[in-house]
């Protein structure tokens, strides 16, 4: 059975909804990549515009397109942002209007997870955000009155009939539908908005046409919001190159976003394709030979020969990478005798049926979004989406399938700060301030637990740039936690890896100190001490005073001259010239929160230097070749100072 009604326009869609449901619309929306902005937009503007109707919207990760600042950030972000994303691409409007604390009084929103950073100063998103792991939201949802849920799909004629894919987002609907069904509540009605370029996975997170109510499915659709690719530094190297000995062979990855994922991945591809030049680099980076001791315990210095099975609640653009280096391969049955069988090595890993990569839902660059739509017209059996239920717990039917499935797991996550004590800080400030949210990370790092060989491993870059300098991220204490210390295992930072299962305080204040950049170790030693959780005769060992940033670079600067770590190791959305801009930009935002970094770029301006290859393209990328007036002439001599300060170009 089809879908009673059809649509081609969302405006009209967004009407007969709100005259079939009444004034007070509750709606449900997948995070991420799976939200219809088109139709969401239409509805909130309907609401925005009565006041006698009211909007609350459940939801969580609304994309927008960057907005950058006026002056240089403008300049460089505006082009960019018009190439990458689309000159039709579509921002949701309630979440720019909530960014700009101008929600109107009859509109509600309510996310589980922000986009990082991007709502801490928004009133009504901090007021309303909902604290929740990423397993209970369907649970939690289920007793909002829900009337409403919208979802983006793809859709696909067949013999049968029409059918739609839950595609990018499996990971809520299904178990929230389930939940209100079984409470005996009324369905919502539920839209589906069909885009043309969502890859159809089958499957898992395939339905039938009268799972949906409603069809929206319009002549054009906006492009699918894709994340760019950011750069590698050398610290971010060092951390990936630490962590990518912890994965054993054969076991089980989850992973998350982000530049120190990314530096994860390229280390086991470098462990995998170029295994001797990723030792030496090791040994440089670990000559006091504990990340080394830790890999022939928990992990492995030889390539991957058995692969990996991932499972992960996003699947992102490293798993594609990994694939492809030949790393995940290793399939898993949902059956137990043929999973027995697989554990054991009775099985082929030919045999049909299997999965090598389990997730709820995906999000990353538009290769990716092609590479799934292949890979499930391949090899449909690869690639499991399904519900967030089923990767980020072991809890339910499939708890002995889950546990066996996910051997030798290693649950990857990245944390904001760490404590000596080994709490870890991941989504919020210590005033209550939301950053992003829980998410599925308090998920991953239980189930590691739980596991029998499971291992957290929680990634961090031992400093910050903060307004009056250089900071730690490993802290005595902080008033918010995101991970309790008594689930504290393996952290990981540039200068090594700290674990920290089953150790006594004083142990893990020792472990995390090694691991702890030098400028900040003596006095969170003596605050330690003040506490009395370290031996008041306690001495740092010399060897740790190396952990500095210029040890890294030396250290990794033969690599670095041969061009094995490049910026971007899975290529750039950004053109030669942007990626030349970066650093110098960097340079100065990084330097602009201090009065000791305006004082450097001052210096910078009084005395640029001799100009640099390549500037006259940079200056004619940012539209300042001949500067009008004189805030573009300061514009200029701004940028002139960072490229030669930076060397950039």
């Amino acid at each position: 059975m089809s879908p009673e009604q059809c649509h081609t326009d969302a405006d009209t869609c967004a009407q007969q909804i709100a005259e079939r449901i009444g004034p007070d619309l509750r709606v449900a929306a997948p995070l991420g990549l799976g939200k219809p902005h088109d139709l969401l937009n239409a509805i909130y503007r309907l609401t925005r515009a009565d006041t006698s109707r009211s909007l609350a919207l459940y939801t969580a990760l609304s994309l927008t397109r960057p907005r950058p600042a006026p002056g240089l950030e403008a300049r460089f972000v505006g082009p960019f942002v018009e190439r990458h994303f689309g000159v039709d691409a579509v921002d949701p409007e309630y979440a720019i209007d909530q960014a700009r604390n101008q929600l109107p009084s009859n509109v509600a929103v309510h996310e589980f997870y922000m986009q990082s950073g991007a709502l801490l100063h928004s009133g009504s998103a901090q007021r309303n955000y909902i604290s929740q792991n990423y397993t209970h939201v369907a649970r939690d949802l289920a007793v909002q009155d829900i009337n409403l849920l919208v979802q983006l799909v793809a859709r696909r004629e067949t013999p049968d009939g029409v059918r739609y894919s839950l595609s990018c987002n499996p990971d809520l609907t299904f178990d929230f539908i389930d939940r209100v069904v079984q409470a005996g509540k009324p369905r919502p009605l539920c839209v589906a908005v069909v885009h043309p370029d969502l890859p159809y996975i089958t499957g898992h997170a395939e339905v039938k046409s009268d799972y949906f109510d409603v069809e929206l499915r319009t002549e054009k659709a906006p492009p699918l919001f894709a994340v760019p690719r950011q750069p590698i530094d050398v610290t971010e190297y060092a951390l990936g190159i630490h962590a990518s000995a912890l994965v054993r062979d054969g076991g089980c990855l989850q992973i998350g976003i982000g530049a120190l994922s990314d530096a994860l991945v390229y280390g086991l591809r470098w462990r995998q394709e170029d295994n001797t030049q990723w030792r030496r680099a090791l040994v440089a980076l670990d000559p006091r030979g504990g990340t080394h001791a830790l890999a022939a315990r928990l992990g492995g210095l030889a390539p991957l020969r058995a692969g990996l099975y991932g499972a992960s609640e996003m699947v992102m653009d490293g798993f594609m990478h990994l694939q492809r280096a030949g790393i995940l391969k290793r399939r898993a049955w949902d059956n137990m005798a043929l999973e027995r069988a697989a554990a054991s090595g009775r099985i082929s890993p030919e045999t049909p049926g299997g999965h090598y990569l389990r997730g709820a839902f995906f999000l990353g660059s538009h290769e990716l979004y092609r590479w799934i739509g292949e890979l499930d017209a391949a090899d449909p059996d690869a690639l499991d989406m399904c519900r967030v239920s089923n990767v980020n717990q072991l809890y339910g039917d499939h708890q002995m399938l889950a546990t066996l499935q996910r051997r030798g797991a290693r649950f990857f996550n990245t944390c904001m700060m760490a404590t000596l004590l080994g709490s870890a800080v991941s989504d919020g400030l210590e005033d209550g301030e939301v950053v992003s949210g829980v998410g599925g990370q308090y998920n991953f790092v239980a189930m590691a637990h739980e596991l029998a060989d499971g291992r957290s491993i929680l990634l961090l870059r031992s400093t910050r740039q903060g307004r009056g300098g250089v900071e730690t991220n490993i802290r005595w204490n902080y008033g918010h936690t995101t991970i309790p210390r008594h689930l504290r295992d393996l952290f990981v930072t540039e200068y090594g890896v700290a674990d920290l299962r089953g150790k006594t305080d004083s142990e893990c204040i020792e472990a995390m100190l090694s691991i702890t950049d030098a400028r900040f170790i003596d006095a969170l030693c003596a605050e330690a001490k003040s506490h009395g959780k370290l031996a008041a005769d306690f001495q740092v060992p010399e060897r740790w005073r190396n952990n500095r940033p210029e040890q890294l670079r030396e250290a990794l600067a033969p690599w670095q001259s041969k061009g094995q770590l490049p910026a971007f190791p899975f290529g750039s959305d950004f053109t030669e010239v942007e990626q030349r801009l970066l650093p110098a930009l960097n340079w100065l935002k990084q330097r602009g929160t201090s009065w000791r970094g305006k004082s450097d770029i001052l210096k910078a301006m009084l005395a640029p230097g001799d100009a640099v290859s390549g500037e006259d393209e940079a200056l004619a990328r940012m539209d300042l070749t001949h500067p009008h007036g004189i805030r573009d002439r300061l514009l200029q001599r701004l940028l002139k100072a960072a490229l030669r300060r930076t060397n950039a170009v």
